[in-house]
């Protein structure tokens, strides 16, 4: 066991031989540290909350009460291999939040980036990839193996079917079910996830001029009208633009997947 002698533990909680917790980490009553678990710098876990397993929580993240943070995966298939979940700076999981673990067969590891925000009862299930600055509403379902890039937000009570990639700067409305990726700064709702246009609320956020705004605008009606199939398109993008969110958004779809495309509804 390691704890840094500025850390605070509550007498109620139990941190188990072997946690590593780092300088000015406080930890909650009635709380639980598993015995491989590692925590950053002024890491705070809240009263009630578990982080079990090979697990290591970054600087200044916030875990409150009732999350559990590290158990093993939800699959049939998994024969208790040793495997880990890594979540990054500044994240916030809210209350009843649960995070699992990798496996052997999804690559060992779930991981979460810096500056996330899980909220209360969402659930990030075995090997996914979270990115940067991700938003998980109210109830979130994702599913094994999901990939999520930087700056996407999931509205509340949707779910990801495992495997799925959401591109980037993506948003998912609430109460949406999504069964095939997403493409970069699109905008997905309607009950079954429909693509229905681009994040421009986000991309202005984000400082895209208007001339970047133009070019996507262009590439979604390429990716919506033109002739030939949906990959044939962006191989068309790919090829023509030298806009660099348009050839993001080609070679996400060039790219190797396990789904296939939400591919654009009425050309908007």
């Amino acid at each position: 066991m390691s704890i840094h002698p500025t850390a605070r533990i509550h007498p109620s909680a139990l941190v188990e031989s072997g946690a590593v917790l780092g300088e000015g980490c406080v930890i909650g009553p009635f709380s639980i540290i598993g015995p491989e678990v590692v925590l950053g710098a002024r890491v705070t876990v809240k009263s009630h909350a578990v982080v079990t397993g090979w697990t290591e929580i970054g600087d200044d993240s916030v875990i409150f009460p009732f999350a559990t943070v590290g158990e093993v995966p939800q699959d049939l298939k998994y024969q208790g291999e040793h495997t880990r979940l890594v979540v990054g700076r500044r994240c916030r999981i809210r209350e009843g939040a649960t995070l699992n673990t990798g496996t052997q067969g999804g690559g060992g590891i779930t991981r979460v980036g810096d500056d996330v925000l899980i909220m209360t009862g969402a659930h990030v299930g075995h090997d996914a990839q979270i990115g940067n600055r991700v938003i998980l509403v109210n109830n979130v379902a994702i599913a094994g193996h999901v990939v999520l890039g930087d700056d996407v937000i999931v509205g509340g009570l949707s779910g990801v079917h495992q495997w799925v990639r959401i591109g980037q700067g993506a948003i998912i409305g609430a109460v949406t079910m999504v069964t095939n990726d997403v493409i970069p700064y699109g905008l997905v709702q309607a009950p079954r996830g429909e693509l229905d246009g681009l994040n421009l609320v986000g991309l202005k956020r984000r400082g895209v001029d208007r001339a970047g705004i133009t070019a996507l605008r262009a590439a979604y009606q390429t990716l919506a009208q033109e002739d030939g199939s949906f990959v044939d398109r962006a191989r068309k993008l790919a090829e023509e633009s030298d806009n660099p969110l348009v050839r993001e958004i080609a070679e996400f779809i060039l790219s190797k997947s396990d789904r296939s495309f939400l591919t654009p509804k009425g050309g908007r």
